[in-house]
This record gives structure tokens, C-alpha cells and sequence, in this order.
């Protein structure tokens, strides 16, 4: 068992209700339904996120290993970089400011580190003698 991954994975989860609330209530008549589709995209994908964080620092009681580190390391860093700049691109663009728009250029870099995290943790599991 991993138990800083459990405990960034708890705290990330209730960020991540404060951030869904947030956007809910005190963005609601901010947002046009295109940036309402970008920061629910960051939530709801923050959200998966933070259960593979946990998964994984549960499965590494049973596949400690360094692939289900980088699992773990790779889901925050995806949480940190996917959802981070759509919360950003969100944030400028209901301030009026399209000149940030390159931020989502940036987005799928998380969402390759969030791929990455789940083929690291096949490869933990597989890796780890029965």
C-alpha cells in the first residue's frame, strides 16, 4: 500500500467536489455552455483520476513495484497538466481573454500521462510474479 498516494488521492478528492460545487454554483451564470463543457470535462476526468490514484495506492499492497509508482506519480502529473489547464483555460476565457486559448494545446500532454499511468499500472500487475 502506497499511503501518500491514498492521502493526495483523498485530498484531491475533495478538491475535486469543492471545484464541481464551485462550478456549479458560483460560475453558473459565468459560463457559456462551451466553457461549461470545458470545466466539467476537468472534474469529471480529475474525479477518475483521483479513484486510479487510489486504486493504486491500494494495489501497490500487492504489486509494489516501480511501475505502480509511475502509475500513481503519472496520474497526478495527468491531473496536474489535463485538468489544470482546462481549469486555467476556463478561468481566461470567462475573464475575456482568447489569448490564452493555446492552453488547450497543452491539455493533451496530460492526457497522454493519464494513458501512460493506466499501461503502467497493466504493467505493474503483469510484471508481479502470481
Amino acid at each position: 500500500m502506497n499511503r501518500s498516494f491514498i492521502i493526495i488521492a483523498a485530498l484531491l478528492g475533495a478538491c475535486t467536489v469543492a471545484l464541481g460545487a464551485f462550478g456549479a454554483h458560483a460560475l453558473k451564470d459565468k459560463l457559456t455552455e462551451y466553457t461549461t463543457g470545458i470545466y466539467e470535462t476537468a472534474v469529471k476526468y480529475q474525479f477518475y483520476h483521483v479513484f486510479a490514484l487510489l486504486a493504486t495506492g491500494m494495489l501497490m499492497q500487492y504489486f509494489s513495484n516501480s511501475w505502480m509508482l509511475w502509475s500513481g506519480r503519472l496520474f497526478i502529473i495527468g491531473m496536474l497538466i489535463f485538468c489544470g489547464s482546462l481549469y486555467l483555460l476556463t478561468y481566461f476565457l470567462i475573464n475575456g481573454n482568447e489569448s490564452m486559448k493555446w492552453l488547450g494545446a497543452i491539455t493533451p500532454i496530460g492526457g497522454l500521462c493519464f494513458i501512460a499511468g493506466w499501461v503502467c499500472m497493466a504493467i505493474g500487475i503483469i510484471k508481479t510474479p502470481a
